[in-house]
């Protein structure tokens, strides 16, 4: 039996601001009503980026908003814990320590019962590659509108 992997939250201006090289599925620490919370959709990745401290890789700015029947006040905007192998975290190393490279989280999602999010290991877009990508991303929509209105002659 296969588990089916849903995007639950998007971090949708990561590919229109970087390059992304590599991508890695790493766990997520998360308390008990933080994961009710991401379940019913409630978190935010816009302006959340990843960081290597002490060995260890933890994601920060993401909000998760409080569980609205929870008890407890926690911090919607903690940084959390990322779990990945080992050797993972050594290519991260490498790859952080040259100038340019960022940990830009892509999405989170649950899979089975673990929730997990999608962090890629990018460079920084120039504004021209910006513009670059709208324009190529527009040529796209009209030839798949023109295909659209022809098959419907």
């Amino acid at each position: 039996m296969m588990t089916q992997k849903t995007a639950r939250i998007t971090n949708r201006k990561a590919y229109r601001d970087y390059h992304i090289e590599k991508t890695y599925e790493a766990g997520l620490q998360l308390k008990g009503d933080e994961v009710k919370s991401l379940r019913a959709g409630k978190g935010n990745l816009t302006g959340s980026f990843a960081k290597m401290e002490n060995g260890e890789v933890f994601l920060h700015h993401m909000h998760i908003n409080p569980y609205k029947y929870s008890q407890e006040e926690g911090d919607p905007v903690r940084p959390r814990k990322l779990l990945l192998h080992k050797l993972e975290i050594r290519q991260i190393d490498a790859k952080m320590s040259q100038r340019g490279y960022a940990l830009v989280p892509l999405k989170v999602y649950f899979k089975g019962s673990h929730a997990k999010v999608e962090i890629g290991l990018g460079r920084g877009k120039n504004l021209y590659d910006k513009r670059r990508s709208l324009k190529e991303q527009q040529a796209k929509r009209e030839v798949q509108r023109e295909i659209g209105e022809k098959g419907k002659r």
